[in-house]
């Protein structure tokens, strides 16, 4: 006979698990993913919080991390200058720290999940200060080099840290949006900074203060962290971090963007391209089969196919693509055909990461009028139009309408960036939120090394069949760009359609009476068991 009492527990015990798992599986959670709005207490964490000066902390720290990625391009002229490199080789100041930054954010993530987030974000602020330290004090090529790539490893570590500090510790609600949104603005606007305080340093004090410069700051940091953060909370288990899916995701990171920063340069066809290539994608099918069988794997492959974390990877990816494309095009643009200087250059650019700053400070606004869904909907649309104008690019002179379209662009990159954060995060558990981090980081970074690539190869190589434009290929680089923005909205409207549909349900549901909402939690409750049994 049918066991009632027994098929109960056993249902509830299989829910509550998988509930505390995959938190965003539940309708009410749902509905915060794409609405903007949630059913969670809008307090923080009451044992840990985050202190309104320990989240200044976290989002400086996020500031530099971006800076640095940018900084370094304007003074490569003064660096391949004053320490003898040879040819191109002084790309690889900025491919190393690609390499280990983007090949390293989804472990430095797991790291903070495991053993302290607190702690992860200390230890990457000491290795990324005293790498600046080495490379500002650097005597030739391969010192720089070297610290280069150290620099990298320690913004691997503080970067997933800062993003998981504000979403494990501030509960889902107000705040915790404005904090995201913050959040987004600063690593857009340091992207922005990084030209015009790279122009400066270069012009007036030389190209070591752009590295020294991170000396003060992130020392400073590091011990006002100790003071400002609270502890992390003990954990009841021992951690386990998984050795083998690190390294393998490492490997297939690393070399995919090593592959795409350098291909444009020694050639596709290359045998170190050809062998990154096929290492990533070696490593790739290794650390999924390893991932699949391992007790405590470093990426739970199931939480990669929820929706809002695919949508907002992806998103993030061709966000990163469009914004690392645009600037470096945009720079060499202003400097070849308008003659700018590098502070100038900076400066011209300077109204995007303004326009972003006011982005991010109404953010938490955008989201509870517009809602997840329709603000990255229009984010991307918005940066897509600024780029269609872009492509209107003057040949000389710099009174002209078209340079009002980087405020678009501003407008659609950081709130593009701060509804995606939001919605990836959501709903995930407090346990995940540093691997979270890590992923949707790792996404931006691969998708920055594709569009510094793409587009300014296309910039590159329309200019020679442009029919004598000076211009030309920067226009077609904008077009592309603009393509990519667009095909953003295309991925946002179609991958989050369902958790919309699912948002509007629930939102009816909850005007019902008490009766029916329980009536209607508990249906959405056990059918997914009945379909669970089934299979």
């Amino acid at each position: 006979m049918f066991d009632t009492k027994t098929d109960f527990e056993r249902r509830h015990k299989w829910r509550t698990a998988r509930t505390r798992r995959y938190p965003a599986s539940v309708s009410t959670i749902s509905t915060g993913a794409v609405t903007g709005s949630s059913s969670r207490d809008d307090r923080s964490n009451p044992t840990l919080g985050l202190s309104d000066p320990a989240l200044g902390l976290v989002l400086v720290a996020s500031f530099i991390v971006v800076l640095d990625f940018s900084i370094v391009n304007v003074a490569l002229p003064s660096i391949r200058h004053a320490l003898g490199f040879g040819g191109d080789s002084v790309e690889w100041v900025v491919t190393m720290y690609a390499i280990t930054f983007s090949g390293l954010l989804i472990l430095g993530g797991r790291i903070a999940d495991l053993f302290g987030r607190r702690r992860t974000f200390i230890v990457g602020l000491l290795v990324f200060t005293g790498a600046s330290l080495a490379a500002g004090w650097s005597t030739d090529a391969a010192q720089l080099i070297v610290a280069r790539a150290v620099q990298g490893v320690g913004a691997a570590l503080v970067a997933p840290a800062s993003l998981s500090l504000i979403t494990a510790r501030l509960g889902e609600g107000q705040r915790r949006t404005r904090a995201l949104a913050l959040y987004g603005a600063t690593a857009s606007i340091g992207f922005v900074a990084g030209q015009v305080v790279g122009g400066i340093f270069v012009q007036y004090v030389g190209w070591t203060w752009i590295f020294l410069v991170n000396v003060p700051v992130g020392a400073a940091a590091a011990i006002l962290a100790t003071r400002v953060i609270t502890n992390d909370r003990q954990r009841s288990r021992v951690a386990h971090l998984d050795i083998t899916g690190g390294v393998l995701t490492t490997l297939s990171v690393a070399s995919t963007v090593f592959a795409i920063s350098e291909g444009t340069s020694l050639g596709w066809g290359h045998p170190l391209i050809v062998t990154a290539m096929v290492v990533a994608a070696t490593s790739l099918a290794g650390l999924i089969k390893v991932e699949r069988i391992h007790e405590h794997p470093l990426i739970d492959l199931r939480l990669l196919v929820q929706p809002r974390l695919m949508t907002s990877s992806i998103v993030t990816f061709l966000m990163g693509a469009w914004n690392a494309g645009e600037m470096v095009v945009l720079s060499v643009y202003l400097q070849r055909s308008l003659h700018d200087s590098p502070l100038l250059t900076g400066l011209v650019i300077a109204p995007q990461g303004i326009m972003g700053f006011f982005t991010g400070m109404f953010g938490s606004r955008l989201v509870r009028r517009l809602g997840l869904r329709w603000l990255l909907i229009i984010s991307t649309f918005t940066a897509g139009v600024g780029f269609l104008v872009l492509t209107d690019l003057p040949s000389s002179g710099h009174i002209s309408a078209v340079f009002a379209a980087v405020l678009l662009v501003g407008f659609g990159t950081v709130g593009t960036v701060m509804a995606s954060t939001i919605m990836a995060t959501q709903g995930m558990a407090e346990s995940d939120q540093g691997f979270v981090g890590g992923v949707i980081n790792t996404a931006r970074q691969v998708g920055a090394a594709l569009g510094v690539a793409v587009l300014f190869v296309i910039a590159e190589g329309a200019q020679g069949t442009s029919g004598g434009s000076a211009v030309g290929g920067d226009r077609v680089a904008m077009l592309v760009a603009a393509g990519i923005a667009l095909s953003g909205t295309l991925v946002t409207f179609f991958g989050t359609r369902s958790s919309s549909r699912d948002s509007t349900s629930t939102e009816r549901a909850t005007a019902a009476t008490p009766a029916a909402l329980r009536l209607h939690a508990t249906v959405g409750a056990i059918v997914p068991i009945h379909r669970q049994q089934s299979n």
